[in-house]
């Protein structure tokens, strides 16, 4: 999704101009007349955040989401119905106890460094992903029942899982498994996160951390997705990507024409930037999880599930989504994007503001006492929680909203701004009493991911960061993932999100959206159909 700094997702404020899906601004219509794709050219981009590596193996950045598709190419693809297809895989089998798939690999795909593209370089990715040494906090996770692999032939690759898993050929068209040489894997891993060497359409030229990166275009690329419906190199001779964490600043530059292209409009810019006729503005839906608080369910006080439920009962989500978005925030009150397959909409409806029933539900847990302060007590400790957030010029807005309406309840809530290094230890360690951000993936496991217990951080860095064990829903999202698509599938699916709305391991916020904007100058702008997000292979610049 897709976008946590290696565990920890920064909460970021989303406009989002539907309630469901979001839209396109109206200057989508103002194009100039001259429609023939031109080559050359240097695209100037400005990006939100750093994605400290670009390593997609041993990152959850979110923005690896669009930056993965300017360097890397997948196994998979999903078409433009959502459905797995053929890309660096040209076709595969699955056996009828679902555990072993068969792939055939496209001929005469090779990486930038010359090496060819093939069943051992396939095998060497998987074997990158999960190794230990790759810390990977995602990717490692979404091939977790992978166990081995046998190269039949240059062709052919033959992977066994562990027990059937329905989501693996959806993960696999996910920017974050991105094929790496195998050279540069086996021989120079250190080099990575700085200069990886992969297969698609523009080359890693350099990358200064906090500061810019530069893509050239990649000579002889010629594999694009059928999807695209672009074939051959790609049209621009460069990216430049500059690194402008300021949202004004950024939508001024790109007003005034510094950049053709950005991400994370500021929200009280949106509406301006979509009514603009010489910009499009994108604001599309994620599938996954939501913009959500979770609770750390492993120690006091969240472990009582009457804590976390007065928690959500205490905050106003629709009047935190109208102050920060604008307006334009779509509310949830659910575990699952709206867009994600198997949504079920009657899981909604049973999380809503209730201040009454946050004082009842306190009372209940024994909270009975109030300090000189306001804030809630028993047996002469407060009622006090902390989340820790990276550091920044001033908190984010809508933290600080909850953090004032949970205290109308008694609810101390300590908003801690730290380095990132330091946010992302306490992460993997445990030691936080919330977290926030949101997951993107492509495929409704996100649930597994998201909240199994085998997911809570161990020997592998693990995704629950609520530290929620269940075993009802353990066994619910067991069975979903070993399930073929289709009505079983979904059944299971359903019963999981309502559950998951009986256990309450998170505060739910809204919709997760992907928000960027472009000049008109700039076309054959795709959307990518496993992250909704800009792909640049077809791209070109107007008026060069």
């Amino acid at each position: 999704m897709k976008t946590q700094y290696r565990g920890l997702v920064a909460l970021v404020i989303l406009v989002v101009l539907t309630l469901i899906t979001g839209c396109t601004g109206t200057g989508a219509s103002a194009q100039p007349e001259d429609g023939t794709p031109k080559s050359g050219g240097t695209l100037k981009f400005s990006m939100s955040g750093d994605p400290l590596c670009l390593d997609g193996h041993a990152i959850s950045s979110g923005l690896n989401q669009f930056l993965g598709r300017i360097a890397y190419d997948t196994v998979t693809t999903l078409d433009r119905d959502g459905n797995p297809a053929p890309y660096l895989a040209e076709s595969w089998k699955i056996s009828d106890d679902g555990k072993t798939y068969t792939f055939t690999l496209r001929e005469g795909v090779t990486f930038s460094d010359g090496e060819p593209w093939d069943a051992e370089a396939f095998k060497i990715n998987l074997e990158h992903m999960r190794d230990p040494r790759t810390k990977s906090p995602l990717a490692a996770a979404y091939i977790a029942p992978y166990d081995d692999a046998t190269v039949i032939d240059d062709r052919t690759l033959e992977v066994r899982l562990a027990y059937p898993y329905t989501p693996f050929t959806y993960v696999l068209a996910q920017s974050w498994l991105g094929m790496l040489s195998p050279k540069a894997i086996k021989e120079s891993p250190e080099t990575l996160c700085d200069q990886p060497i992969a297969s698609g359409p523009f080359v890693v030229e350099s990358y200064q951390r906090n500061s810019k990166i530069v893509y050239t275009k990649r000579t002889g690329y010629d594999w694009a997705p059928d999807w695209l419906e672009h074939d051959g190199e790609a049209y621009l001779d460069r990216i430049e990507i500059d690194i402008v964490p300021e949202p004004v600043v950024r939508y001024n530059a790109l007003i005034s024409g510094q950049y053709q292209l950005t991400d994370l409009v500021p929200a009280q810019n949106a509406q301006a930037l979509a009514g603009n006729p010489d910009f499009r503005f994108e604001n599309l839906t994620r599938t996954g999880h939501p913009n959500a608080v979770w609770f750390n369910l492993s120690r006091a006080p969240f472990d009582d599930l009457r804590v976390r439920r007065a928690f959500v009962a205490a905050v106003d989500v629709p009047a935190i989504a109208q102050a920060v978005g604008f307006g334009f925030s779509p509310v949830k009150d659910n575990y699952l994007a709206s867009n994600s397959k198997y949504y079920d909409k009657t899981a909604e409806g049973v999380l809503r503001y209730d201040p009454d029933l946050a004082n009842r539900l306190l009372d209940q847990a024994g909270w009975t006492e109030r300090d000189a302060d306001g804030y809630r007590t028993k047996g002469g400790k407060r009622l006090s929680v902390a989340l820790p957030t990276t550091e920044s010029a001033t908190p984010s807005p809508q933290l600080v909203q909850i953090q004032g309406q949970v205290k109308a309840a008694g609810i101390e809530l300590r908003i801690e701004q730290l380095p990132q290094a330091q946010v992302t230890e306490r992460r993997y360690s445990g030691d936080y009493d919330l977290t926030s951000g949101y997951w993107h993936t492509n495929t409704t496991d996100v649930l597994y991911i998201r909240y199994h217990s085998s997911e809570i951080t161990g020997e592998r860095i693990g995704q629950n960061a609520s530290y929620l064990s269940d075993p009802k829903l353990d066994q619910l999202l067991e069975r979903a993932r070993r399930t073929p698509d289709g009505p079983a599938a979904e059944k299971l699916y359903h019963q999981a999100q309502h559950r998951l709305v009986e256990l309450v391991p998170a505060l739910p916020l809204w919709e997760a959206n992907a928000q960027w904007a472009y000049s008109t100058k700039l076309r054959g702008v795709a959307v990518d159909t496993s992250h909704p997000q800009p792909v640049l292979t077809g791209a070109w610049l107007a008026g060069q």
